[in-house]
C-alpha cells in the first residue's frame, strides 16, 4: 500500500531503503534523484574535484562568469555584469552585480571575490591548479586580485593566454565565490572554513545545502532570493543508491523522479513505459586505464603499446555499455573543437603478445587494478582482466567506493587504475594539461593531473608543445596543435583512453526543465518543474 504522507517521505529519505519498499509519490515541490554519489570527497568549492561534488557546487554557488542552464554553450555574466580587458592583455576589470546576497543574507562584496580566489590558492587543494595556472601564488595572489572600486574587482594574470581561456578558467568550479564573513566564522585551526564547508554551503546559488550524509544523501533547499529567480522546486533530494536495479525500482514505483545510473538493459526495459521517458546527454568524460610508473613492471613502453590491443572496445560498447559509451581514444572529447576522433586500436591479443615478446618484456606481469565498485566499472574491469590475461598481464581487481579509489589515485598509491576524467573548464588546455604535461614528477609536487598521478615524467618536447598551444593566438592553429598532442598521448603514454561517456537519464514524465550539460559542472536543477 502506497499510503505514507509527504512528511514521512522526508524522514525516510535520510536512511537507506530496501528495493521492495513502497512509498507515496514524491511531493510536487520536491525533486528526488536516485544516484550513486559515493565519489564525493568534499563539497567545499576550493576542494571539490569529483563529478558529484561538481554538480552540488554548481547548484549552490556562482562565479563571476559562468555557463547557465538556459544555454550551456554560452559563457555569460554570473556575479559580474560586465568586464573589460586591459590594453596589455594581462588583467580584467569586473563590475559586480548589484543586490546579490549570500545564503546567510550577507551582501555580495568585492572583498568576497578577493577572499575566495586567495583562499583556493592558499589552501592548495586538488583543484587549486586551475587558478594557479594564471600565475597566482600564496605570496602574490593579494596583488593579482584586488578591490579597485566600490563594486569592482581587478583580476591580473601572468603569461601569454587567450582572453577566452582566462574567462573559462574563471568560470571553473574553484572560482566559485564564497561568503567570507560566514566562512571565517567557522574557521578551525587555520583551515579557512574548509571542514565546515564540507557539510554546509556559503554561496549565492539557487540552492542551499541543507544536509550531506556521506553515502546516504544530499539535500538542497531553494534559495528564495536567488538573483535569477527562485527555483520552482522547494527542495532537491539526491539519494545515494549505488545499485542501478534499485534506482529503476524507485523510479517505477514513483519514489524517485530521476534515475541517473541505469545500465543499458535497464534503460531498454524502461523505454516505452507509460509515465517514464529517457533523455540522452553526450558527456565530456573520457574513460581510461592507466599504469603507475612507480611500478617497474609497468614502465616499458611496450607494455603501454600492447595494452592498447588488449581492450575489447567493440565487445563492451556493443553489450553492457550499449548506448552509454562510444569508442574514443584521445583525451579531448569528440564534439568539441580540436578533438582527435581517429580510433586506430582494436582488440588484438596476438599482436599484443608479439609486441611484448619482441621487446623482451618479462611475463607474466601481476598487477592490481583499482576500480569503483559499481556498474559499469566492475563489468569493465572484468572484461579488461580477461583480455589482458591473454597476453600474460594478470589483474587483481581491487574494488572500492568512488572516494576511496580517487583518494588512492591522488596519492599515487595504485598500480593500474580504471577511471574517468572530465575537463575542468571548456578549453582543450584543460585536458591537455592533465594528459600531456608534467614538468615536475617529484612526489612533493602535487598536481591534479593524470600524468602526475601515474608518475609519468612527460617528455620535455610534449610539455613544451602543451604550453605553446596554450599561448597560440590563432584558434585554428591552436586546434591543430592539440590534435598533435592527442596523437602523441594516444601512441606514447601509459594512459590508454578507451571511451567517451554518453549519459542516459530516466525520469518521470512530469519532470521538465532538467539540464544535463557535457560536464558535471553543467547539471542544473534551477529550471526543474513537475507538471
Amino acid at each position: 500500500m502506497r499510503t505514507l504522507a509527504a512528511a514521512a517521505i522526508l524522514a525516510a529519505l535520510t536512511i537507506p531503503l530496501p528495493a521492495a519498499t513502497a512509498l507515496a509519490e514524491t511531493p510536487p515541490d520536491m525533486l528526488v534523484v536516485a544516484q550513486n554519489i559515493d565519489d564525493i570527497v568534499s563539497l567545499d568549492p576550493a576542494q571539490a574535484y569529483e563529478f558529484t561534488s561538481g554538480e552540488i557546487v554548481t547548484n549552490t554557488y556562482d562565479r563571476l562568469v559562468q555557463y547557465e542552464a538556459e544555454d550551456v554553450e554560452k559563457l555569460v555574466g554570473g556575479l559580474a555584469t560586465e568586464w573589460e580587458f586591459s590594453d596589455d592583455g594581462q588583467s580584467i576589470v569586473f563590475t559586480l552585480r548589484d543586490g546579490v546576497t549570500f545564503h546567510s543574507g550577507n551582501p555580495l562584496r568585492p572583498e568576497d571575490v578577493v577572499f575566495s580566489f586567495a583562499r583556493v590558492v592558499k589552501l592548495n587543494k586538488a583543484p587549486a591548479f586551475i587558478l594557479t595556472q594564471l600565475g597566482w601564488t600564496p605570496e602574490n595572489v593579494g596583488e593579482m586580485v584586488q578591490v579597485t572600486g566600490p563594486n569592482e574587482v581587478t583580476v591580473s594574470y601572468e603569461g601569454e593566454m587567450s582572453p577566452l581561456f582566462v574567462l573559462n578558467v574563471l568560470a571553473a568550479r574553484p572560482a566559485s565565490i564564497v561568503d567570507e564573513l560566514t566562512v571565517m566564522e567557522h574557521e578551525q585551526d587555520g583551515d579557512m572554513g574548509n571542514a565546515w564547508l564540507n557539510t554546509h554551503s556559503a554561496g549565492t546559488g539557487p540552492f542551499t545545502l541543507r544536509a550531506y550524509q556521506p553515502s546516504e544523501l544530499v539535500a538542497l533547499d531553494a534559495n528564495p532570493d536567488y538573483f535569477r529567480g527562485a527555483p520552482e522546486m522547494a527542495s532537491i533530494i539526491i539519494r545515494h543508491i549505488a545499485e542501478s536495479g534499485t534506482q529503476r525500482l524507485l523510479l517505477e514505483s514513483g519514489d524517485a523522479d530521476i534515475a541517473r545510473n541505469l545500465t543499458p538493459d535497464q534503460v531498454a526495459g524502461l523505454e516505452g513505459q507509460e509515465g517514464i521517458r529517457i533523455e540522452t546527454y553526450p558527456q565530456a568524460a573520457v574513460h581510461f586505464i592507466s599504469f603507475n610508473q612507480k611500478v617497474d613492471a609497468l614502465t616499458p613502453p611496450a607494455v603501454w603499446e600492447a595494452a592498447r590491443y588488449l581492450v575489447d572496445y567493440e565487445g563492451m560498447v556493443n553489450s553492457f555499455l550499449r548506448g552509454q559509451m562510444r569508442i574514443h581514444q584521445a583525451f579531448w572529447p569528440a564534439g568539441f573543437p580540436g578533438a582527435l576522433t581517429e580510433t586506430p586500436y582494436t582488440y588484438d591479443p596476438e599482436r599484443a603478445r608479439q609486441i611484448l615478446e619482441e621487446a623482451g618484456v618479462e611475463l607474466p606481469i601481476d598487477v592490481t587494478l583499482d576500480v569503483i565498485a559499481s556498474s559499469p566499472f566492475t563489468e569493465m574491469a572484468q572484461v579488461l582482466q580477461a583480455g589482458f590475461a591473454e597476453a600474460g598481464i594478470n589483474f587483481e581487481i581491487i574494488p572500492g567506493t568512488g572516494s576511496q579509489v580517487i583518494t588512492k589515485y591522488r596519492n599515487r598509491n595504485h598500480e593500474a587504475m580504471l577511471l574517468y576524467w572530465g575537463p575542468d573548464f571548456m578549453d582543450p588546455h584543460s585536458n591537455a594539461k592533465a594528459f600531456a604535461y608534467n614538468a615536475d614528477n617529484s612526489d612533493d609536487a602535487f598536481q591534479s593531473t593524470t600524468t602526475w598521478r601515474n608518475a609519468w615524467a612527460v617528455p620535455e618536447e610534449m610539455n613544451e608543445l602543451t604550453m605553446a598551444a596554450l599561448a597560440e593566438p590563432d584558434q585554428e592553429t591552436r586546434n591543430e596543435m592539440y590534435v598533435e598532442l592527442q596523437r602523441r598521448v594516444q601512441e606514447e603514454s601509459p594512459i590508454v583512453i578507451m571511451f567517451q561517456a554518453v549519459s542516459q537519464v530516466a525520469m518521470n514524465d512530469a519532470v521538465q526543465g532538467y539540464v544535463n550539460g557535457a560536464t558535471s559542472d553543467q547539471v542544473y536543477y534551477r529550471l526543474v518543474t513537475k507538471e
